[in-house]
């Protein structure tokens, strides 16, 4: 008697977790080479560091589409990528607060003499000027950590809502004609 195998589907977790690791490391050469050439903080050049995630997530769907023989419903597509936003998240959250407090404390620093300045061009009075400063140098590295990991997420689920569209490929009753097998053979 023939033994029916089962065909597992393939695991998102996995192809996510790759793609993240991939995206994160490229995000920790972008942060070096932005400030390896220190161009200013304010400049727009920083967002540089979305394309690469936003093809990352394109890519961890495309492959888990093709794990799945070339056919991923939405919401697969969705799931997948979204699994990936929020591993990239949390990897990069765990960069960027080790990255400013420990590998690159000097460039928070400067990142605070530029808010100071900010604050007395806005003529704000000096207590209120300290009380920012020690709240910013306390938490200042913490909440950048935090707004990454929850940053991520958010712009992964609108990114996976359009990667899932395009990617989209149910099966139609054809295909699955097509990929019946006849039991008389």
């Amino acid at each position: 008697m023939e033994e029916i195998k089962l065909v597992e589907k393939p695991n998102p977790t996995k192809i996510a977790t790759k793609w993240a690791v991939i995206d994160v490391l490229t995000g920790i050469i972008i942060t070096y080479g932005i400030e390896l050439l220190n161009v200013d903080q304010t400049s727009p050049i920083k967002y540089l560091g979305f394309v690469p995630f936003i093809i990352f997530l394109f890519l961890t769907q495309k492959e888990f589409k093709d794990s799945l023989n070339g056919f991923m419903t939405f919401g697969d597509g969705f799931s997948a990528g979204f699994r990936f936003s929020v591993f990239a998240g949390l990897m990069m959250a765990v960069f960027i607060f080790l990255y400013l407090k420990v590998l690159s404390p000097g460039l928070f620093e400067k990142s605070l003499e530029a808010s100071r300045a900010q604050m007395e061009a806005k003529n704000m009075s000096d207590a209120q000027i300290e009380k920012a400063m020690a709240m910013a140098k306390s938490w200042g590295p913490l909440f950048a950590a935090f707004a990454t990991a929850i940053s991520y997420p958010i712009m992964g689920a609108i990114v996976s809502l359009i990667g899932a569209a395009i990617f989209k490929r149910e099966r139609t009753g054809q295909d699955l004609i097509d990929d019946a097998v006849d039991p008389t053979v």
